[in-house]
């Protein structure tokens, strides 16, 4: 992308509503814009993170075993009103009616229709088990929205709903999502946590949110420090061997891991004082196992193997991706801007022309790009006719990673700079090789057939 084409609308100023880090650089840096409380229009540099880590959690849902659908985020009250939560929810719930005084609502979440899916469709065990989920925006009337897209009115949610014959089958269901947020959370460049967690109004009882730490977190929380260097899950673990997934899981909650909603200070002494964390965090995803609470009411049952109906056992499995770039900022920046993970960087590499205009800087630019372009990586390209430091604070503040500076004097000697964001080390090279190096550790790998 050339930035001359782009709609890139960053802002001098801090707006003054912006409480947090994320807020503040997400709109400082053209990322979102605020239609309403609580409610945001995503910019193409913003849309362009949030896709980024979309991608990242449909890949490791599919490798899990989840199966994409895409349900309405208008829903039916009545459906509601047979699992019992409709009258219990609050004024988070958006109450409508449509011209026919049929009562709807926005969703806040799925539980209730998804069900009313698997009902529908599915009789015997030996459907089972299934995983649905589905990316799709949801509303939840906050009474108090703030710090940006971090809480939020309208938010984006990849929420995941499994079906199972029974307890065990759903408590295999309930790892492989546990182990699939693993994988998904080390992807986008970060380690999450998951602790033990109350299941609200979900329900259930069997629940771990996942923590990011970060100093400017929502929540306070406590954690042995060996969790800081676990490793994660690998891509060929095998989501069907129950034992192994199983074995996972234990390790990753065999350290004290808490949130302040559920310090147990006891334990907390119990671990030695030198490996004990206490730190901020941020909850970028939650999962929960709650057995019959919807199938039952609601009537979704399947013929066992003795031919008996039953109630399935149900669970729920969250990621908010546009809370997850937030806490990506926030787990992620500097006084200059933000710094992304290559993986969901908005652009990966970024030229900056010091001299637009000049025959030799504009030449070498443009060598530059359509090679990085060639190679399948994303590049921006500052062609505008703005002075260096404009372009240099410009790609420190969107968090551009790898950053090529190309001026007139530096090309007479035949180089120029390869600056890496998140370090700060920087590359005198020949333009050839900057190519090279940025092709050989960035070019994407072409999928196995």
């Amino acid at each position: 992308m050339r930035s001359s084409r782009y709609f890139l609308p960053i802002l001098r100023e801090t707006p003054k509503e912006a409480e947090i880090v994320s807020h503040r650089l997400m709109l400082r840096a053209g990322m979102i814009r605020q239609e309403a409380a609580g409610i945001y229009a995503w910019l193409p540099l913003g849309l362009r993170v949030l896709e980024k880590v979309n991608a990242i959690v449909r890949e490791e849902q599919n490798r899990a075993g989840a199966i994409e659908i895409k349900m309405p985020t208008v829903q039916s009250a009545d459906l509601w009103r047979e699992s019992g939560r409709y009258d219990d929810y609050g004024k988070e719930m958006l109450r409508i009616k449509d011209r026919h005084e049929r009562e709807m609502l926005y969703g806040p979440t799925n539980e209730e229709m998804v069900t009313e899916i698997f009902r529908a469709s599915v009789r015997s065990y030996k459907d089972l088990p299934l995983n649905l989920y589905h990316i799709q925006w949801k509303f939840r009337d906050e009474v108090r929205p703030r710090f940006g897209v971090m809480r939020s009115r309208e938010f984006l949610m990849k929420d995941a709903y499994s079906f199972d014959l029974d307890a065990a089958g759903a408590r295999h269901s309930y790892n492989r999502m546990f182990v699939a947020y693993l994988r998904t959370f080390a992807r986008l460049g970060v380690t999450a946590i998951p602790m033990v967690a109350d299941t609200g109004p979900i329900g259930g009882d069997l629940s771990h949110e996942f923590i990011i730490l970060a100093s400017t977190g929502e929540s306070e929380v406590f954690c042995h420090k060996d969790y800081l260097g676990f490793a994660p899950p690998p891509a060929d673990i095998d989501f069907d061997d129950v034992a192994g997934l199983q074995g996972v899981v234990d390790h990753w909650t065999s350290r004290f891991a808490a949130t302040s909603e559920k310090f147990d200070a006891a334990g907390f002494d119990a671990v030695p004082e030198a490996d004990r964390v206490s730190a901020r965090g941020i909850e970028v995803g939650h999962i929960f196992y709650f057995g019959t609470k919807y199938s039952e009411p609601m009537n979704a049952v399947v013929s066992g193997p003795d031919g008996k109906t039953v109630p399935v056992h149900m669970g729920s499995y969250g990621i908010g991706p546009s809370r997850v770039v937030a806490a990506l900022i926030e787990a992620g920046h500097d006084e200059a801007g933000i710094l992304w993970p290559d993986s969901v960087a908005p652009f990966t590499v970024g030229i900056a022309n010091l001299k637009t205009g000049n025959a030799e800087t504009d030449a070498a630019c443009e060598t530059l790009y359509r090679g990085l372009l060639a190679a399948g990586i994303d590049a921006l390209y500052d062609d505008r006719d703005e002075r260096p430091g404009a372009k240099f604070a410009t790609l420190d503040l969107i968090g551009v990673p790898y950053q090529v500076l190309v001026g007139p004097k530096g090309l007479a000697d035949g180089k120029v700079e390869l600056k890496h964001r998140r370090t700060g080390a920087k590359d005198l090279l020949a333009p050839g090789e900057v190519l090279d190096r940025l092709v050989a550790q960035l070019a994407p790998v072409p999928a196995a057939r």
